[in-house]
């Protein structure tokens, strides 16, 4: 394999590139309009543009991105996450067109896509599921029967995709019926399928998943657990490795069942497979990510292991280059997403201009990003301008190496998640490790971001201001009058660095 077209953008497509660099592979980009100034273009050794801004003009376009590939000589596809890595048509046709497809097969796509052919397939190997239902509600009466065997409150969620969408909690008997009506149609429309099915309400769940590497040659291993449980939207935002609260006996019990669902679909490569945990730390399969998760670098940080390198090598036929014997756990990481979204509205979605733009650095700091100063951040795509990853000795050092690239991480011009996540990491709910999925809802309040500003804050927020803005501020008198103009913009310089 001498040449690997990245079928992705932004951060994922550049830290796939510098691992195939190290191995003297050379890489392809393909871009849209909107990223024709995007640093994964300027760093691969050939780039072509596949198409307009708009994703389904572009980076969803296989056809297109395999005819690229082929034009250009390409060996193998890696599609990074997202977009098309999970899309089993395209992997069919990547490997119908004399490519390899750097990722499972299509078969293993389509049992794991969907939740209804996983929960069978964890069925039959004997591991932990959430009661509800094992096939798709066909009947609204019969599924009300078995909510109510079940005990409210129940969740339904689609069959197909992820990311919240097609998921309703249903507290009652009463709001069964809409629910289930409004869950059926968000699943038609995001995924195309409306097929759902409901399981016990868990109220204080963690999210903990295990990283798995699987060869041809019948090999799998786990590289252990990140914990996930810090979301918005049902979507991540601050994930760590290993977790605080799970022990050793566990860790095994949960990467061997990890191990046996990656078998009973014929996994090769690196995938995940995901845990909802309980209060009682009862642990039960909810799905498996046939894919490199965009949180991956944490297990690189506490393992050692490359898992892009890993992932090229089982592509090529190789045996997975380290047993599970081989694998200990090394310190503590923690990732957490810079998004341009505004945590004090709800997390809304910002767009703009990166004014400024200045990555931390460190011993154990680690920034894999896309964007540079200067660059706008587009509305096609998903908000995230980076991931800031930081390994230490332990969990407590961790938190206070984050904390501090958190302030040395100068962003002015969107409002960031960094603001956010400064607070979660000092909160003594997360320090404790007594958290769960419902952080946001249990412990964030917006005000929490909005400390009242001293007179010497004010100060420094109207000169940031005018430096903004081009206007000189002359007198110290005017600065208290511009202090409303100037604070929401200090406000996301001062948690943004």
């Amino acid at each position: 394999m001498k040449k690997i077209l990245v079928a992705n953008r932004g951060e994922i497509a550049l830290r796939i590139m510098r691992s195939a660099r190290e191995m003297g592979i050379n890489t392809v980009a393909v871009y849209s309009e909107a990223d024709r100034n995007s640093p994964h273009v300027k760093y691969a050794d050939e780039a072509v543009c596949i198409g307009p801004p708009a994703s389904s003009e572009s980076y969803l376009k296989g056809d297109k991105i395999i005819e690229v590939a082929l034009e250009l000589g390409v060996d193998g596809i890696h599609p990074g996450y997202g977009f098309l890595s999970e899309n089993a048509s395209f992997s069919r046709a990547v490997t119908a067109a004399g490519i390899t497809f750097i990722g499972p097969s299509p078969e293993s796509m389509e049992m794991m896509g969907s939740k209804l052919a996983a929960k069978a397939a964890a069925k039959s190997h004997n591991i932990p599921l959430v009661p509800g239902t094992e096939e798709a509600i066909t009947d609204t009466q019969e599924a009300m029967k078995i909510a109510g065997t079940i005990g409210y409150p129940v969740l339904i969620k689609a069959s197909a995709g992820g990311g919240g969408k097609g998921m309703r909690i249903v507290e009652k008997e009463e709001d069964f019926h809409e629910q289930l009506q409004l869950a059926i149609s968000e699943a038609k429309s995001a995924f195309g399928d409306g097929s759902v099915f409901i399981e016990r309400y868990v109220g204080s769940p963690r999210h903990i998943e295990i990283q798995i590497m699987a060869d041809t040659h019948g090999n799998c291993v786990y590289l252990f657990e990140r914990e996930c449980s810090i979301q918005r939207r049902h979507q991540k935002v601050i994930e760590e490795a290993p977790s605080s609260i799970v022990s050793e006996k566990m860790r095994k019990e949960m990467g061997e069942c990890a191990v046996r669902i990656s078998k009973a679909c014929n996994y090769v490569g690196a995938g995940t497979v995901e845990f909802l945990v309980d209060e009682n730390l009862d642990f039960y399969f909810l799905e498996m990510n046939t894919r490199l998760q965009v949180e991956h670098p944490v297990t690189e940080f506490i393992t050692g292991k490359d898992l892009v390198k890993e992932q090229i090598k089982v592509a090529r036929g190789e045996k997975i280059s380290f047993s599970q014997e081989d694998l200990s756990i090394n310190g503590h990481s923690i990732e957490i997403r810079v998004y341009a979204e505004n945590a004090a509205e709800n997390f809304l979605p910002d767009i703009g201009n990166l004014i400024v733009y200045k990555l931390p650095e460190g011993n154990g700091v680690r920034v894999d990003g896309g964007f540079e100063e200067g660059m706008d951040i587009p509305i096609y795509y998903d908000p995230m301008i980076s991931k800031l990853i930081v390994h230490a000795e332990n969990r407590d050092a961790a938190i206070e190496k984050m904390l501090r690239a958190i302030r040395d991480y100068e962003i002015a011009g969107v409002e960031t998640t960094l603001s956010f996540c400064r607070f979660a990491l000092n909160h003594q709910a997360f320090r404790s490790g007594n958290f769960d999925t419902n952080f946001v809802k249990h412990h964030f309040k917006p005000d929490f971001l909005f400390e009242e500003l001293s007179p010497a804050e004010i100060e420094v927020a109207a000169l940031f201001a005018s430096k903004i803005s081009g206007n000189k501020v002359q007198e110290p008198k005017e600065l208290l009058s511009i202090q409303d103009t100037a604070s929401s913009r200090w406000r996301q310089r001062r948690y943004s660095n």
